[in-house]
C-alpha cells in the first residue's frame, strides 16, 4: 500500500479509514526505504502511525543515531548491537555456519547449544565480518560527471562494479575520505542505475561466538516451519566483536578486547500490542519490484522451476545420509539448511504468483506507465518495454540451461568445486620448473581448503549420480555441457558409472590422492583426470550461457533503466514516495503489528506463546523436539520477569513490514526506537514480496525479545548477558 505525501489532507483520510478497520488486515507501508530519504519521503507517515521519535534520532548523516547500532552480519545477515561492549544479536540460521563451525560429535553446539559463561570463553570464528556503514552519500552527479569523462565503447560503464570502484575511489580523494585494510568504499547503483550511493564501512573481523540455543529452540519447526506462520522458534545467537585497545579494527588476536561501541540498542520488555507501530532497519538481499509480467513468468518457469525440482531431490538425499549418524549430519546440516531456505520460497512464491494473481497486476501497472508514454508523447517507455519483451523471449532457453547448471551442478555437486589446474597443465607442459613448483604450492593449499571438514566424499558421490542423472532429464541431448560427450563415449551414457570412476580414480578422490600427485606430478595424468574435466566442462558450461545471451544482458539493462526511471517519474506525478529495489544496502521499514487471515475462515494471531511449542512437540521427529529443561520451565511456570501479563510465555509475534532475505536478524523496534525483537522470516502467503507486495498477507515473523532474554537467563543461565544489556523492565 503506498500512500501520497503531497496531500496532508489525503493522507489522514486514509489513515483514519485504515485504523476504524480490522487489524486483520494490519497495516503496511511497502518499502524498503533508503534511511537519506527517511525526512522527505516518510516522516509524516510514520509519525501519523505511531512513531514516537525524531528521524534523526533513526537516521543523521551528522551525528550518532540508531543506524550506527545495525550491522551487516557476515555480508547476508543483519545484527543488531545490545551491549556497550559489542554484543551482537542476530539469527541463530545467520550464526548457523560458525555454531557449525565450533562443533564436533565430542563438542556438538548444534544440538547441545553453547554459553560462554566468560569472556576467555567466547569462541574466534574464522572468517565472519561484522560491517558497520559510516557514512551514506548521494554521489549520482560526481557518477553521472564521471561516466561522461570517461570512455566507455560497450556503454556498460554505469553498472560495471570494477569500474564503480575506480570511480568511488575518485570521489574519496577528492573528498579526502581515507580508506585501508578495514575502511572500505562500497559504490552501487540504484533505480537501474539512476542513482547513485556510495557507502563508507568499517569492518571488523574479530568476532566471537558467545551464546547460541541448541537447534531445538533455534531451529524448532524446521523445514516443516519454515517460511511459515504461526511459528515457535527461539531463532537468536549472540556474539561479540572485538578490535585493538583503541577500538580499531584487526584481525583475531588474544590480545584484542571487546568493543567499546559508540551506539547500542536499549531494549524493551514491557510486550506489544495489536496494531503497535514497528520499524526495522536491516540489509535486504534482493527483490525485483519493477519486472514487468514476462519477466515475472520467467522467474516462475526457470529460477524458481529448477530450485524446486533439483533442490528437493538433493534435500531427500542429504536428509537421508545425515540421518545416519551424528558426524555426517554436523558436515552437512549448514548446507542442508541454505539450501532447504530458498528451495520452499521457491515453491511458495510460484503458488503466491498464481493465486493472489500477480500476473495480472503487473499487466494493470505496466498498462498505466504505457498510458502515461502515450498521453505525454513520449514513446521511450513504450520502447524499452517491447525491448524488455523481446529480450525475455530471446534469452529464456540460455536461462532456463543456466540455472539447471547453477542448481544440479555446481551447488548440487560438490566436486565441481576442485581447485582449477589450468595453469599447472600448462607448466607440467612446457616444463617450466619454477612455475611447476608455484602451481603445486597454489594446488596443495587449495587443496586443503577444498579437502575441509565439512566435506563427505561418499555424500558427494550418491548426490552427484542423482543430480548429473536429473541434469540430462532437463536439458535435450544437443545443448549439455561438454562432459556429456566422455559420458557417451566411455561410459555409454552410463552417468552411475562416470561418477563413480570419479571417485574411484581422480587426483582429487581423496587428500591422499592429491598428496601422492603433488609428489608426482604428471601432465597425461592431469589432463586425463575425470573430475578435472568435469568440472572444467561445469565453469564453461555456465559461462558459455552467461556468453550467450551477454547482448540481450547488456541490452536489457539499458532498456531496464529507462523503465525504471518511467516507473520513477510516473509515481512522484502522482505524489507517491519511491524507494530502489533490495540490494544488500542498509534500508528501512515500517508497519504495525497484526493478525492476518490467508482464507475465508482462518484467522491468524500476531503472536504465539510457548504454549504453541509443547502443543507441536513430536519426540519422535527430529524437527519438533523441545528440550527437557525447557518443559520442567514450562511445567513450573518460571518464566521470571518475561511472561506475558496473563501469565504466559511469548516466543514470537508477526508484523506488517516488508522485508525479504538479508531482513535475516534484523532488530525490530517499537514506537520509541526499542528493541522489542528480532525478524527472522517472512510467512508463506507474503513470498510474493520479492516481486509483488501484499499489505494484506505479508508479514515478518519475529522472535519476541521477551522470549530471547528468557532462553538466555532462565534456559541458559547466562544472567551476566542480561546485565550487560539496558533493558526497560
Amino acid at each position: 500500500m503506498q500512500q501520497s505525501i503531497s496531500s496532508y489532507v489525503m493522507k489522514k483520510t486514509i489513515l483514519t479509514t485504515l485504523l476504524a478497520a480490522s487489524f486483520l488486515t494490519g497495516y503496511a507501508d511497502e518499502g524498503m526505504w533508503m534511511l537519506t530519504d527517511l525526512k522527505k519521503q516518510n516522516a509524516a507517515v510514520m509519525q501519523d502511525l505511531g512513531l514516537d521519535l525524531a528521524i534523526d534520532k533513526i537516521y543523521c548523516p551528522d551525528n550518532i543515531s540508531l543506524k550506527d547500532a545495525v550491522v551487516h552480519f557476515g555480508g547476508g545477515c543483519t545484527g543488531e548491537i545490545i551491549s556497550s561492549e559489542g554484543l551482537v544479536l542476530t539469527n541463530h540460521h545467520c550464526g548457523y555456519g560458525y555454531i557449525q563451525q565450533h562443533s564436533s560429535v565430542e563438542h556438538d553446539y548444534l544440538t547441545d547449544g553453547f554459553w560462554a559463561m566468560q569472556r576467555s570463553e567466547e569462541l574466534p570464528c574464522q572468517g565472519l565480518t561484522i560491517t558497520f556503514i559510516d557514512r551514506i552519500l548521494d554521489v549520482t552527479s560526481y557518477v553521472q560527471e564521471q561516466l561522461k569523462k570517461d570512455k566507455d565503447p560497450e556503454g556498460l560503464n554505469y553498472l560495471s562494479p570494477s569500474y564503480l570502484e575506480k570511480v568511488a575511489k575518485r570521489f574519496a580523494k577528492k573528498e579526502k575520505i581515507k580508506t585501508d585494510e578495514f575502511t572500505v568504499l562500497e559504490l552501487k547503483p540504484f533505480y537501474g542505475a539512476n542513482k547513485y550511493y556510495l557507502f563508507v564501512k568499517t569492518v571488523y573481523e574479530d568476532i566471537r561466538m558467545v551464546g547460541a540455543p541448541p537447534s531445538s529452540i533455534g531451529k524448532f519447526g524446521a523445514d516443516t516451519d519454515n517460511w511459515m506462520w504461526p511459528r515457535h522458534c527461539g531463532d537468536f545467537s549472540i556474539f561479540r566483536i572485538y578490535a585493538t585497545a583503541d577500538g580499531k579494527p584487526a584481525k583475531y588476536s588474544e590480545k584484542n578486547v571487546p568493543l567499546k561501541v559508540k551506539k547500542h540498542i536499549t531494549i524493551n520488555m514491557k510486550g506489544i500490542e495489536e496494531g503497535d507501530f514497528t520499524f526495522v532497519m536491516g540489509f535486504p538481499g534482493r527483490n525485483w519490484r519493477y519486472m514487468i509480467s514476462d519477466e515475472v513468468e520467467e522467474r516462475m518457469q526457470t529460477t524458481n522451476f529448477m530450485r524446486d525440482t533439483i533442490r528437493g531431490v538433493r534435500l531427500r538425499i542429504l536428509g537421508e545420509e545425515m540421518a545416519k549418524d551424528a558426524k555426517t549430519r554436523i558436515q552437512y546440516a549448514a548446507k542442508y539448511a541454505s539450501s532447504a531456505n530458498y528451495w520452499k520460497n521457491a515453491i511458495g512464491m510460484n503458488e503466491g504468483l498464481v493465486k493472489l494473481k500477480v500476473l495480472d497486476r503487473k499487466r494493470a501497472e505496466q498498462e498505466k506507465l504505457l498510458a502515461y508514454g502515450r498521453e505525454t508523447d513520449n514513446p521511450a517507455y513504450q520502447d524499452a518495454y517491447n525491448a524488455i519483451k523481446q529480450i525475455v523471449a530471446k534469452r529464456y532457453q540460455y536461462v532456463y540451461h543456466q540455472q539447471a547448471i547453477y542448481e544440479a551442478l555446481m551447488l548440487g555437486t560438490e566436486f565441481s568445486r576442485i581447485p582449477a589446474t589450468g595453469k599447472l597443465l600448462t607448466a607440467l607442459q612446457t616444463g617450466k620448473s619454477k612455475e611447476i613448483e608455484k602451481e603445486l604450492a597454489e594446488l596443495k593449499t587449495a587443496g586443503e581448503k577444498y579437502f575441509n571438514k565439512d566435506y563427505n566424499t561418499a555424500v558427494d558421490r550418491k548426490v552427484s549420480k542423482q543430480l548429473i542423472s536429473l541434469y540430462a532429464r532437463l536439458i535435450p541431448t544437443d545443448q549439455r555441457i561438454s562432459i556429456f560427450e566422455r559420458i557417451d563415449k566411455e561410459f555409454k551414457g552410463n552417468i552411475d558409472a562416470f561418477v563413480d570412476a570419479c571417485f574411484d580414480t581422480s587426483i582429487f578422490r581423496s587428500p591422499e590422492a592429491l598428496a601422492d600427485f603433488i609428489a608426482n606430478p604428471s601432465a597425461d595424468t592431469l589432463q586425463d583426470d575425470l573430475m578435472t574435466d568435469y568440472a572444467e566442462s561445469v565453469r564453461n558450461g555456465y559461462k558459455a550461457t552467461s556468453e550467450a545471451m551477454k547482448a540481450e544482458t547488456d541490452a536489457y539493462n539499458r532498456a531496464h533503466k529507462i523503465w525504471i526511471a518511467g516507473m520513477l517519474e510516473l509515481k512522484k506525478k502522482e505524489g507517491k514516495a519511491v524507494y530502489p529495489d533490495a540490494n544488500s544496502t542498509l534500508r528501512l521499514t515500517y508497519g504495525k503489528i497484526g493478525s492476518y487471515s490467508p482464507a475465508d475462515g482462518i484467522e491468524y494471531l500476531y503472536f504465539t506463546t510457548l504454549d504453541g511449542v509443547m502443543q507441536k512437540e513430536d519426540p519422535n521427529n527430529p524437527e519438533f523436539v523441545v528440550p527437557s529443561k525447557l518443559k520442567e520451565l514450562y511445567k513450573n511456570k518460571d518464566f521470571g520477569p518475561y511472561a506475558m501479563a496473563d501469565g504466559r510465555m511469548p516466543v514470537c509475534f508477526a508484523t506488517a513490514t516488508d522485508n525479504t532475505g538479508g531482513n535475516s536478524g534484523s532488530p525490530v523496534f517499537n514506537s520509541k526506537g526499542e528493541l522489542i525483537g528480532t525478524g527472522f522470516d517472512r510467512n508463506y502467503e507474503g513470498l510474493t514480496g520479492d516481486i509483488a507486495y501484499n499489505p494484506a498477507l505479508q508479514r515478518a515473523a519475529c522472535v519476541d525479545i521477551r522470549y530471547i532474554l528468557f532462553i538466555i537467563d532462565k534456559y541458559a543461565g547466562a544472567k551476566h548477558l542480561i546485565e550487560e544489556m539496558d533493558i526497560i523492565r
